[in-house]
């Protein structure tokens, strides 16, 4: 049985990997910040109660993180999903209007969690057998693509997230660890709004598509949910 990790786990994309996963047979270890809220995840957890394990996890939290990798010396981790992350209000991500500590709460959780989840997580994901890492950030992230400004906050969190996980895949290629960045498209949820364009099974659909497909020389690269590269 195979084992996947994902972090931000009760809502959208994440409760969507979950349901996925869970369904063709994985084990999942599901974290969100409040498990006793998380109802929908819950009723996953209970409809697969020998697969899914859910874990209460702060992504900010770096202790946290950490003690839940100690709960879990033994596992083998075949794919760690990081996709936790927020998304700032409308207001307060304008040029003069700022909200700076909503910046760096955006670059705790979009930018600096994810890379503590690997260092976390190393040892379980060195000794499974697919060895992947996939990190969910944005075509908004693309310097490449950013033909309508603004949106300062959210943009810069997720190319630094982009240039964050291709030191790592550099990093990690002497343990033959794979790790990709995601960009999951315009999904309706909470996030994306119902005005987006596809579904999270669409979306996460597409994205274990791509997932299932990588080989080692696809490490450090950017996909849409479709297959496409994305520019950086």
């Amino acid at each position: 049985m195979k084992t996947l990790l994902v972090t931000g786990a009760n809502r959208g994309i994440g409760l969507e990997f979950v349901r996925q996963y869970a369904m063709d047979g994985w084990r999942v270890h599901a974290c969100c910040r409040n498990p006793g809220n998380a109802d929908a995840l819950n009723r996953l957890a209970s409809q697969y109660p020998a697969q899914v394990a859910v874990h209460a996890l702060d992504v900010i939290n770096h202790r946290q993180i950490e003690q839940l990798a100690q709960t879990l010396p033994n596992e083998a981790i075949d794919l760690l999903i990081n996709n936790a992350g927020v998304y700032p209000p409308g207001h307060g991500d304008g040029f003069g209007e700022i909200d700076y500590a909503a910046w760096q709460y955006a670059f705790e959780v979009n930018t600096m969690a994810p890379l503590k989840m690997a260092e976390a997580f190393i040892q379980q994901v060195s000794r499974s057998q697919l060895r992947t890492i996939a990190t969910i950030t944005s075509k908004m992230g693309s310097i490449a693509d950013n033909r309508g400004g603004g949106s300062y906050i959210y943009r810069s969190s997720k190319a630094a997230v982009n240039i964050v996980m291709k030191s790592l895949s550099i990093d990690l290629s002497g343990q033959r660890i794979t790790a990709v960045l995601l960009h999951p498209g315009w999904v309706k949820t909470d996030m994306g709004g119902p005005g987006a364009l596809i579904t999270t099974e669409q979306s996460v659909t597409g994205m274990r598509r791509v997932i299932v497909n990588l080989t080692l020389e696809d490490s450090g690269k950017f996909y849409a949910f479709d297959g496409q590269m994305v520019p950086w």
